[in-house]
């Protein structure tokens, strides 16, 4: 009979364990490994260790173990459903594994492929749902590995879900009709508010969310999250988001979203771009805001992907309100906003013991009224400000901060493209500030960042603003507040 490289050798599945013996055998790491792995399992786990390594004896004496304290002897298998041995040696691994055989038990041998009549998976325990990785034993640490991305991709709470879906499904059955009806319930059991109050540790909330499902059968339940898409780097969005994302109907991005984010969701999931960007507004916010109560009135999942975060100059709050006035349900995923990522790519603490306690974010606009905004004085107290949107402004905004009295030799940190590959930073004083205003070149969002805490930046790893100035013409409006 041929084999197929895409046919496996081994069949996964699970054993039933609950309250039987499992054995496992050896003195040192990879018995305490293995024994660790039991752990997880509701079961009696016997060790068979005569002179255990410190770490293993005191793994056994402060847990509820079977510790055997002799030499491997054929009756400590017996009653054992499953054996683990983890000797190092070559011929004690083998004479044990003979014995296990012999009583008809299946055994795994570590790092002896040919012993095992089994393989320990990587286990991803969201009790009573498991997901395990194997690879035949031919790459733990790359099983391990998919196991970590696995693990990061679901909530700690989906066992909880599970377990509530089960205690409600003696009444599913009895009030849902089978077929369609009866999967696209559990589907908006598992994807919908139910769910997000699970995960979000709200129990109360999730049975009323399984009561107004059982109640109204017969129109599909929206939802809707506001996710932040962090600075454009796809390794910078969080786990909840990625996960948001592979659970959505329908992506609506604004056009400072990168499409290698977009792209990290569902391959068939819906994806309407609305602009949102300077200069290129291809919907207004009354129309997104629309967009987002129909959606969710047909039924959808939706994820509202927005720059940063939501809720720094994101416009959440709006949205917010329309989907609270249309009785949609919605949640907020935080998103690294742009004035953390450009802070991390300067190595720039936005605050620094004795020299800057407070922190304010602002958009260069702020400063275009004719009234100077309060927080403008708290610079001068020594808080690090954080300006969005800064390049077109930079020379209102370094004049009047001077003219406030923040000093013209007051650091400043630059970033276009904060947190992603193409990141360009700049470094220099308030004086210098006004030359972004000449910068044709930076067409990617600009953050910039103000006060003496710039000084603990790393600076050398920054262009200097003064290069851009041109010396032979004052800067505009500085001429007398250099000085």
């Amino acid at each position: 009979m041929s084999i197929h490289a895409d046919q496996l050798s081994v069949f996964p599945a699970f054993f039933r364990v609950r309250n039987e013996v499992l054995v496992v055998v050896g003195n040192g790491e990879e018995a305490l490994n293995k024994a660790r792995l039991l752990t997880q399992i509701n079961a009696t786990i016997r060790v068979i260790a005569d002179d255990p390594d410190q770490e293993l004896a005191d793994f056994l004496r402060d847990g509820d173990y079977h510790h055997v304290a002799e030499k491997f002897a054929p009756k400590h298998l017996t009653g054992a459903k499953l054996v683990f041995v983890a000797t190092g040696d070559e011929d004690q691994d083998r004479l044990i594994a003979a014995e296990a055989r012999r009583q008809h038990i299946p055994v795994n041998v570590v790092d002896r492929p040919d012993l095992c009549d089994f393989f320990t998976p990587a286990i991803v325990n969201r009790a009573p749902l498991a997901i395990a990785i194997g690879s035949e034993g031919t790459g733990p640490v790359l099983t391990q590995m998919i196991r970590a991305r696995i693990d990061a991709a679901f909530s700690p709470r989906l066992g909880d879900l599970a377990r509530l879906a089960n205690a409600y499904r003696p009444a599913v059955e009895k009030l849902v009709r089978k077929g369609l009806p009866r999967r696209l319930f559990w589907r908006s059991f598992f994807a919908g508010d139910v769910a997000s109050n699970v995960y979000n540790n709200d129990l109360a909330g999730a049975h009323q969310a399984v009561a107004a499902l059982l109640e109204d059968q017969d129109s599909a339940k929206g939802y809707v999250w506001l996710v932040g898409a962090g600075p454009g780097a796809e390794d910078l969005l969080t786990l909840r988001a990625h996960r948001v994302l592979m659970e959505a109907d329908v992506i609506v991005y604004d056009a400072l979203v990168p499409e290698a984010v977009v792209a990290m969701g569902r391959r068939d999931a819906t994806r309407l771009s609305v602009g949102k960007r300077k200069g290129c507004h291809s919907k207004s916010q009354s129309e997104i805001n629309d967009l987002l109560v129909s959606l969710g009135r047909e039924g959808k999942r939706v994820v509202r992907l927005k720059s940063g975060d939501p809720l720094v100059y994101g416009r959440a709050g709006e949205e917010m309100a329309a989907l609270r006035d249309a009785g949609i349900g919605f949640e907020i995923v935080p998103g690294i906003t742009s004035a953390f990522a450009a802070a991390a790519d300067m190595q720039l603490p936005l605050t620094l013991r004795g020299v800057a306690s407070s922190l304010v974010f602002t958009t260069g606009h702020d400063m275009a009224g004719e009234v100077l905004p309060d927080w403008a004085r708290l610079a001068i107290s020594g808080a690090t400000i954080a300006v969005y949107m800064g390049r077109s402004v930079a020379a209102s905004v370094a004049e009047r901060l001077m003219q406030a009295g923040l000093h013209a030799d007051t650091g400043v940190a630059v970033v276009e493209n904060a947190g992603r590959p193409e990141r360009r930073m700049f470094h220099g004083t308030l004086h210098d500030l006004p030359s972004l205003e000449q910068r044709d070149d930076l067409t990617g969002p600009v953050m910039v960042v103000i006060g003496d805490a710039v000084a603990g930046a790393a600076i050398d790893k920054a262009e200097p603003l003064s290069a851009l100035i041109n010396h032979s013409v004052a800067p505009r409006h500085l001429e007398t507040n250099a000085a």
